[in-house]
């Protein structure tokens, strides 16, 4: 959560810092700010504005005075302490001396803050990064060293943190911090820059240093040094992006989410690519430990937080049904506060679009210890993720990539997608190499993934009776989302898409839990969403639905082409596919979801993109 861009050139930052504010929006938009120092009148100069970037850009325009200098920093917050507020936006300035941008949570601010206040420090702000700027202040009045001050500030924070300082005592130099947030160095020629996404900077380079847990870097325009948590100076390699400007562009799409549902068949092609041939599955593609790792393992524990939990639930399904292999999921921020049992010879797997995830890397460092402790057990750790350098793929002993390209979208669309296929791939490579499916089995799987983006294509094209039976929820503000077996964790996806992007109260049940509860919301107010694959368990959710009906509640269900399902009043049938198997079935059907709820959302008029109150990336608790 939060965005930071900085940059120090030969040329003015501003436009850089700006741009790099707009393709960030998406991590934070209850404020945004702006310092630069202004080498000729020789001082900080800084605007800051509530609401998001062209609320800033209004501000900067109408200011009486050109912000124009070639060192500063940027920042986008979504709140975490205090309120979305002017004073509470970041830059934070310390004395007219020193400026700083900051993601993360400093725990231990409210004590440094009683020590800063004893020192005659004034707080302006409610936030904890205020702190952090005093901190570096008081020590900058013993050194004139910024490297120096910030080293000694930072030794006294508890917490997550990802910083860019300024200070008109060495007006040539940009330092960065990390802690816990993410945070990359983009490397010019005659210019370094820093974010927290890769993405804020493709429109000035596509080289990138990785900074890692603890580091602190001193950038100036020709040169970068970098001191890991123990001080020393360290080499971290140059990366060159395979991504460009142009690919996080909406092109003819209103918002990145319908864009990104609309990319879905070709990022299925993508996580597919290179990791299967002649129908069998490329175990390797898991890393060279894999087939030696998969061989010992005797069940499953995935940890995964919101639409990442539920793609880990459907593998579940999977796991346990197709090769009888044991399989948990839980909930990461339950999970890290915990004393879990830990079974030998489980293969740990988190799941993170950003990687990033502060609980889920937080799970994943638990574990981590444990295998310290216990170094005689076989525990090893896969992470599935969409963005190669994270922290999680970082600390994971075994890394499968989803190559859904970034996503922008706060409600997660082809990462979902991407992940399921990965998790299908999993499942396949272990049954493989512990000979749990034959090789027909195998082909088959197989070559059903290989068909998903058509499938997936075909379900796109019903977008328009989709966005039809979409009006119907104008004056809706309740919905309740029914499946069985892979479609129970389905409707819970399709459930968090339509709450989170247009606020209707959502909830997903099992189909065959009704009698136990759900059954008494049922009214003509209460439309009700059902999926209904052509499978094992079809007859009986036709019992449940009829329940449903006979109670007058709107029914809208998304069906196979032979499950033999006929739309009456009210009770609207979409013949969404045909021919999908156990695996390919809850990804397609999913996509109609999705467009439901992005429809739902353009007629309820909220945010598509960013919903309030949510950030697409949660690195703080």
């Amino acid at each position: 959560m939060c965005g930071i861009v900085a940059g120090i050139a030969e040329r003015n930052v501003m436009p850089i810092l700006l741009e790099g504010l707009r393709r960030l929006e998406y991590r934070g938009y209850d404020s945004s700010g702006i310092a630069v120092f202004n080498t000729e009148q020789q001082q900080l100069q800084r605007i800051r504005s509530i609401g998001k970037i062209k609320q800033l850009e209004a501000k900067i325009q109408q200011a009486s005075q050109a912000l124009n200098g070639k060192v500063g920093i940027a920042h986008t917050r979504w709140a975490t302490h205090g309120s979305p507020a002017e004073n509470n936006a970041h830059p934070h300035i310390c004395n007219h001396k020193v400026a700083v941008v900051h993601n993360g949570i400093i725990e231990n601010y409210q004590q440094l803050k009683i020590d800063q206040l004893q020192a005659g420090y004034q707080f302006t702000s409610e936030t904890d990064t205020e702190v952090i700027a005093h901190a570096i202040h008081q020590q900058l009045e013993t050194t004139d060293d910024l490297l120096q001050a910030v080293t000694q500030a930072v030794g006294h924070l508890d917490g997550a943190y990802a910083l860019g300082i300024i200070s008109i005592t060495s007006p040539e130099t940009l330092i960065a911090a990390r802690r816990g947030s993410p945070l990359v160095i983009g490397v010019g020629i005659g210019e370094h820059f820093i974010a927290s996404d890769v993405s804020a900077l493709l429109p000035v380079t596509q080289k990138f240093i990785f900074l890692e847990n603890g580091d602190i870097a001193k950038i100036s325009r020709e040169s970068v040094e970098i001191y890991n948590a123990d001080g020393d100076l360290v080499d971290r390699p140059i990366k060159q992006s395979s991504l460009t400007s142009q690919t996080v562009e909406l092109g003819q799409h209103k918002h990145y989410m319908h864009k990104e549902i609309f990319e879905q068949p070709q990022a299925v092609t993508n996580a597919l690519t290179g990791r299967i041939t002649q129908d069998q599955v490329l175990v390797s593609s898991f890393g060279h430990q894999a087939e030696t790792l998969f061989l010992g393992i005797q069940q499953i524990q995935i940890i995964a937080c919101g639409t990442s939990y539920h793609a880990g639930l459907v593998a579940k399904y999977w796991f346990e049904d197709i090769i009888a292999l044991p399989c948990q999921i839980e909930v990461a921020s339950e999970y890290r506060y915990r004393n879990p049992v830990i079974q030998n010879n489980t293969l740990f797997v988190t799941i993170s679009q950003s990687g990033e995830t502060a609980d889920t890397l937080a799970a994943l460092q638990k574990i981590n210890v444990y295998r310290k402790n216990n170094s005689h057990l076989n525990i090893p750790t896969l992470s599935i993720c969409n963005v190669a350098e994270s922290s999680l793929t970082r600390e994971s002993d075994l890394t499968c990539l989803t190559h859904a390209g970034p996503e922008i979208g706060v409600a997660s669309t082809k990462a979902f997608t991407t992940q399921l296929v990965i998790l299908a791939l999993l499942m396949t490579s272990i049954a493989k190499v512990q000979k749990r499916i034959s090789v027909p089995h195998e082909n088959k799987i197989i070559k059903g993934l290989q068909q998903l983006p058509q499938l997936i294509e075909e379900a796109l094209n019903h977008e328009d009776t989709i966005k039809t039976i979409a009006e119907s929820f104008a004056d809706k503000q309740h919905a309740l989302f029914l499946g069985r077996g892979t479609m129970y964790p389905i409707a819970m996806e399709g459930a968090l898409k339509l709450k989170e992007i247009s606020y209707i109260h959502a909830e997903a049940y099992p189909a065959g839990e009704l009698k136990h509860g759900p059954l008494a919301l049922i009214d003509e107010d209460m439309p009700v969403i059902a999926i209904a694959p052509l499978d094992d368990l079809l007859e009986k959710l036709k019992s449940n639905l009829h329940e449903v009906r006979a109670r007058g509640g709107q029914m809208i269900i998304f069906e196979d082409e032979q499950s033999n399902l006929s739309s009456e009043p009210d009770f609207t049938v979409v013949k969404v596919t045909s021919n999908v198997g156990r695996i390919t079935a809850p990804i397609t059907f999913n996509i109609s979801l999705q467009l439901l709820s992005y429809h739902v959302a353009l007629i309820k008029g909220t945010d598509v993109d960013q919903p309030r109150n949510l950030a697409k990336s949660v690195t703080v608790e």
